[in-house]
Order: structure tokens, then C-alpha cells, then sequence
């Protein structure tokens, strides 16, 4: 199998799988609640900014007033609804009709537009130079070619428009338990973490990197900040006490800010 062949089959499970439920919206999360309600949708985003409060502190969507914005993997449309909510001109991508279809109803709950397109984000739809900023919060990893889309990213931005962003650390908290798990209680201990990652978080093949990685990965922009960040999901069944002596380097998201 070639190359092309292998990522189109990569890409292709990867759809399946996040075709079942837009990212955010498990039962676990909204219980209940009727899909697509106002209920819904409130309860997706307090859980999302309550178990990831620096999502605000990356994006800064305020601050984008007037933009033209892209993000890569809309998900259930949480945070394509506040750069909406901010005044942005807001575009959005994504691998899944599930994601697209719930986005389009959670922007119609509040009366808000964008241009929504299901594609696959290894080739954007949009000209050269075209965006200010463009946006992605944990979608490029689960792609079986992410140094593609973000060739692409880097070509549809202005010059020295932005890119922000958090991809999956590999050497943090949640890597390791995961490892634990499935590779040294699972009588394989030779198992990588790569190997782990790929096969036991989400949709298959997902990739984790080290913040050295991930500015290789952007290195033909002209700069680029990774910022590691401990998380409640690597403090997960650990006690209080012992999670405040991990430093954020071992965070299984790291922000990325990087300017074309």
C-alpha cells in the first residue's frame, strides 16, 4: 500500500469514527438531554470551558474582532460559536457531516453564521494569503498527514497572520498511564508510547508530540511558541497532593501560537 492509499484508509477511519458523535458530546457529558437542544448545547460548553479554561487564554477570541477566521475540526461548534459571538468573519472545516450538521444547528441557536465546509483538511478550499487567523484545538493529530494540513494552514494565512492551536503532548501524564494500561499491564512492555497513543486515544492512529517536534512540524513559519499544559485529564485518578509536584512539561496538551 502506498503512501496515498494508506492515509486516504487512515483518514477514512478516522471519519467513521467521529462520525458516531461530534467530539464533546458524549452521553457522559450531556446525559439526557435531548440532542440539539439549547439545554444541550449549554451543557457542552460550560463542561468544555470548565475542564478546559485555557482554551480561552490561547484563543483570546475577543481580541479577534473583524478577523477572518478558519478553524480546522468545528467539532460540536463550541468554540466556533465564540469567535462568531466576537465579530469574526467565521469559516470552518471538518472531516465529519456530524460535526458540520450539530455546528450549523449550534450557530442557528444564537442567530450566528459562518461558511461551513465538510472536507478533509489535508486540502483547503480557500485561496492563498486569505485568512488572519486560523484555529485548531486538538484536530490535527488525529490526521494521518498533519505536517499537510499544515501546509495548507500556512498557505491560506496572510502574511503574518496566526495560527493557534494545541496538538497532544507525547511525553506527559496521560501518555504514560496509558502505557501503563496497555502496554505494561497488557504483558507488552516493549510497546511505545507512539504505539499506545495510536491505538488506545480516540480515533485510530492519533499522534503526540514533544514541543521540539511540533516546531519542526511549523517550522516554515516565522515563529512559533508551544506551551505545555497539565491537564485535568493527565491529574485523573492521581492524588492532589502528588499532581502538585508534576510541572506543566509533562501536560498532555501543548497551545501553539505560530505566526506565518
Amino acid at each position: 500500500m502506498n503512501s496515498g492509499m494508506k492515509s486516504e484508509f487512515i483518514n477514512e477511519a478516522v471519519k467513521a469514527f467521529w462520525e458516531q458523535e461530534a467530539c464533546g458530546t458524549q452521553e457522559s457529558i450531556i446525559g439526557n438531554l435531548p440532542e440539539l437542544s439549547p439545554a444541550w448545547f449549554r451543557k457542552i460548553e460550560a463542561y468544555r470551558y470548565a475542564t478546559e479554561p485555557y482554551i480561552h487564554s490561547i484563543a483570546q477570541f475577543t481580541r479577534h474582532s473583524g478577523s477572518t477566521v478558519l478553524e480546522v475540526g468545528v467539532g460540536a461548534g463550541t468554540d466556533h460559536v465564540q469567535w462568531a459571538r466576537a465579530g469574526a468573519r467565521c469559516y470552518g472545516v471538518d472531516l465529519t457531516q456530524k460535526a458540520i450538521d450539530t455546528t450549523e444547528a449550534h450557530l442557528s441557536l444564537y442567530g450566528l453564521q459562518s461558511s461551513l465546509h465538510r472536507i478533509d483538511a489535508e486540502t483547503l478550499p480557500f485561496p492563498n494569503n486569505f485568512f488572519d487567523v486560523v484555529y485548531s484545538w486538538g484536530v490535527i493529530h488525529h490526521s494521518a498527514s498533519p505536517e499537510r494540513i499544515i501546509a495548507e494552514i500556512r498557505r491560506v494565512l496572510k502574511p503574518g497572520g496566526t495560527f493557534l492551536g494545541m496538538m497532544y503532548g507525547r511525553h506527559s501524564v496521560v501518555a504514560c498511564k496509558l502505557w501503563i494500561k496497555y502496554a505494561l499491564f497488557g504483558g507488552s512492555p516493549g510497546k511505545s508510547l507512539t504505539h499506545v497513543i495510536a491505538h488506545h486515544m480516540e480515533s485510530p492512529g492519533t499522534k503526540a508530540y514533544t514541543c521540539r517536534e511540533l516546531k519542526a512540524l511549523f517550522s516554515e513559519f516565522s515563529t512559533v511558541q508551544t506551551t505545555p499544559i497539565m491537564t485535568v485529564y493527565d491529574r485523573k485518578r492521581l492524588p492532589s497532593w502528588f499532581c502538585k509536584w508534576i510541572p506543566d512539561d509533562f501536560g498532555w496538551f501543548i497551545g501553539l501560537q505560530a505566526t506565518r
